[in-house]
């Protein structure tokens, strides 16, 4: 395919969601189903094209004074691609009956001097949805556009290495051919940059590195937070919110063999390929708790060390890796969110042994699935208390904390990621203890 035939197959794309609010690889799939012609290059360009679009749409509008998805994608493809007015010219090719028209004298001039209204509104410079900015202006306060910016630019790939069978500086050389970097902030991450425009993002679970368990792909994020979680020692750890068992896999190559973890998640399907994960790390310390009968965890009650909340959340702080996410949040699905939030957070409390300790995590950015979820959990079990959490920081990373990274919480402090600060997801992270 020619890239005119590749801008029509993105506007064709970006339609099907406005009218069916569905996930975006879903209408990515059936759009290759349906047109089996397209070769693996063609499709990464067009997903690599509507990724962009949904993650930039409200600026895009506001250049282009248009809120069609035509005048986004031409938008895009000239501007976030770089392709400038010329290459969307040569592009638009009346001899190619597969390309969109030609540009209007309207488009033309908004992408000869392409600019944002002087009155444009935050949430269209930030590109966020416009019922949750004064949830974001809370948490980012004068960084909000900054911050809505970083969170409109795709992600690289983060591995975590597996420190039980390799280190990092194997890894690094392992896959020095996909230009992989330290990572900024966890001694044990590896970044791999996942190019611009229409490149494809890199394949890193072929690597034989990967196959031999050396490596698994998690967020810088996730990383730090596990080792904040791990940061004190545990013998005794539930992982109540497993789901595929990335932080499973982390604390049980940070905490070592003498650690019991306890997976568990009340959705069995949200296991994914744990076992095959398990397995290819080599970890013996890892087991399972399926969600049967009325309440599998009775037997933990009351004897964790560590319980890590790795809470359902609105995941608005993965945004750069799935945009479409953030068009299709409603306000119910936020209220549903902290009544599963402060319901987990009492089945932790449950579970932890005086003297042990809550990590809870979100990978949310909203103030109210954060701080104020703790607040009201505070509330409901005096017998916890908030740790100086961002005192952990310095000791897992080996580098000062960034300015505006530490947050009170309760009478001690939390921490708050994103892509702006630390060049990582969104991430919340605090710990509590049971002071018994």
């Amino acid at each position: 395919m020619r890239d005119g035939g590749r801008l029509a197959a993105a506007i064709e794309i970006l339609e099907d969601l406005e009218k069916r609010r569905r996930p975006a690889q879903d209408a990515l799939k059936d759009w290759g189903l349906g047109h089996r012609f397209a070769g693996s290059k063609d499709r990464n360009a067009i997903g690599n094209l509507v990724f962009d679009v949904l993650r930039r749409q409200s600026s895009l509008s506001a250049i282009m004074g248009s809120d069609t998805v035509r005048a986004r994608v031409l938008a895009a493809y000239a501007l976030t691609w770089n392709r400038g007015l010329a290459g969307l010219d040569a592009v638009l090719d009346p001899d190619d009956r597969h390309a969109p028209p030609a540009l209007s004298p309207d488009e033309r001039r908004a992408l000869e001097a392409p600019a944002l209204p002087g009155d444009a509104p935050d949430h269209v410079r930030a590109n966020l949805p416009e019922w949750l900015i004064g949830s974001f202006r809370r948490a980012l306060d004068d960084r909000l556009v900054a911050e809505g910016e970083a969170l409109a630019a795709r992600a690289d790939v983060d591995l975590r290495v597996n420190t039980t069978k390799a280190d990092r500086a194997a890894v690094l050389s392992a896959l020095g051919p996909l230009d992989a970097t330290p990572t900024p902030w966890s001694p044990i991450g590896v970044r791999v940059p996942v190019g611009e425009a229409d490149a494809k993002a890199p394949h890193v679970v072929s690597e034989f590195a990967f196959k031999r368990g050396e490596f698994e792909v998690q967020d810088e994020g996730s990383q730090l937070a596990s080792l904040i979680a791990a940061e004190g020692g545990a013998t005794n750890v539930v992982d109540l919110c497993a789901g595929g068992g990335g932080k499973s896999l982390a604390l049980a190559a940070r905490l070592g063999p003498s650690v019991r973890i306890h997976a568990y998640d009340n959705d069995k399907r949200r296991f994914g390929d744990i076992l095959d994960r398990i397995a290819r790390a080599g970890t013996q310390t890892i087991e399972i708790v399926e969600p049967r009968g009325p309440d599998p965890l009775a037997p933990l009650d009351g004897t964790a060390d560590l319980v890590v909340v790795d809470a359902p959340c609105t995941g608005t702080g993965t945004w750069r890796r799935r945009p479409d996410a953030k068009w299709r949040l409603a306000p119910g699905a936020l209220a549903t969110r902290l009544m599963q939030q402060d319901e987990v957070l009492d089945r932790a409390a449950r579970l932890t042994r005086p003297g042990g300790r809550i990590c809870y995590i979100t990978c949310s950015l909203l103030p109210e699935e954060n701080e104020d979820r703790l607040d009201a959990f505070l509330k409901r079990h005096p017998a916890f208390a908030v740790e100086d959490t961002a005192a952990f920081w310095q000791p897992v990373t080996g580098k000062p904390l960034p300015p505006h990274v530490g947050l009170a919480v309760g009478k001690g402090t939390g921490l708050r990621l994103s892509p702006y600060l630390t060049s990582t997801d969104g991430f919340f992270v605090c710990l509590l203890r049971h002071r018994g």
